[in-house]
């Protein structure tokens, strides 16, 4: 009877995994998706292009700020997914994404993986003076303690933030979404040059200089103290008479993007685009980046940016969504096959 039983088992697992179903999906269940209500517009995207509905939850906040989650259904032995971008309110957006996934952890699910598109606190990524944190690890350590298996993030303010999380993950780029765009782009400009803001972004910058066939700037600056200040002391290359495109990894109160787009001007740029590729935008920036000389602002929908602040910028703002490629890298994870396939790496 056992081995009858065992045999009508792999028999069923057999036929499972030739409708398309592979033994790694078996194992840990189907997709659940939960958006978090940071990111539900992205959410209902990603869910949209896996042909899935999301899954109920009810998040309340208290009078006292304290936040209460319910699953409307059962997890026990699914693979969930939470969709939930860490940026502004940060602490509540963060509280949210650790909250349901400990949620989801009590209820037994099969793996729980957090996408979070801007991971909060990347700038904290190392000890560069005397008795301060390394809060981009404490976050890491959070997600884990909280009852994440996997995660799945784009574009980390630092290459080293990888090596603070002990669970598995895929750090996506926005390069392969920003590509295509900018290579529609270049045939219509001027001379064009590609001017990375600051020399943290050289690296990843001549990736795209090389991509798109350009030469490739560069501004030196210097942040002044532990506020949100920075000096923009030099630039590095030719941008006289040149289209600019003018990119950076994000822009959170503008500053360092003004005084860039000001450099470049004083030294005889023509029109200037700004892309970047998460838009933090503290209050103000938004009226401080659209009072520059910029043709087009060009960015992804990482952090989602209000209706206000697109009516700002009018027709100068082009947002790229990375909806489709995170739900490939979804579908990818769940079947167990590679991501970096997607890329030829």
């Amino acid at each position: 009877h056992f081995k009858i039983g065992l045999d009508q088992k792999l028999k069923g697992i057999q036929n499972q995994m030739t409708t398309g179903k592979t033994l790694h999906s078996l194992l840990y269940g189907n997709i659940r998706l939960f958006a978090g209500t940071a990111s539900s517009d992205l959410a209902q995207e990603i869910a949209d292009n896996l042909g899935l509905e999301l899954c109920g939850r009810d998040v309340v906040e208290f009078t006292n700020e304290n936040l209460f989650v319910k699953l409307h259904a059962s997890v026990r032995g699914q693979d969930c997914y939470i969709i939930q971008t860490t940026s502004m309110p940060v602490h509540r957006n963060l509280m949210e994404l650790l909250i349901l996934a400990q949620t989801l952890k009590l209820d037994s699910a099969g793996r729980i993986t957090l996408v979070f598109p801007y991971m909060c606190y990347g700038r904290s990524d190392r000890k560069d003076q005397p008795r301060v944190p390394i809060t981009a690890k404490l976050v890491a350590q959070m997600m884990e303690t909280a009852g994440a298996d996997r995660y799945i993030t784009m574009d980390l303010h630092a290459g080293q933030i990888q090596g603070f999380f002990d669970i598995p993950g895929d750090v996506l780029s926005a390069y392969h979404i920003l590509k295509p765009y900018l290579l529609g782009l270049v045939p219509n400009l001027t001379n064009p040059v590609l001017l990375t803001a600051d020399l943290g972004f050289a690296k990843q910058g001549r990736r795209y200089a090389q991509a798109l066939n350009i030469p490739l700037a560069f501004i030196e600056k210097r942040r002044i103290d532990n506020k949100d200040h920075t000096q923009a002391l030099n630039l590095i290359g030719d941008v006289h008479g040149r289209d600019v495109l003018l990119i950076d990894d994000e822009i959170d109160t503008g500053g360092s993007i003004a005084q860039a787009v000001q450099v470049a001007k004083l030294n005889g740029a023509r029109d200037v685009y700004v892309v970047f590729i998460h838009p933090v935008l503290s209050p103000s920036a938004s009226e401080r980046l659209v009072a520059l000389p910029v043709k087009q602002f060009i960015t992804t929908n990482t952090i989602p940016i209000s209706l206000e602040q697109k009516a700002l910028f009018g027709d100068r703002l082009t947002i790229l969504s990375i909806g489709p490629l995170l739900a490939e890298v979804i579908k990818r994870a769940n079947e167990g096959t590679s991501v970096g396939a997607m890329f030829n790496e």
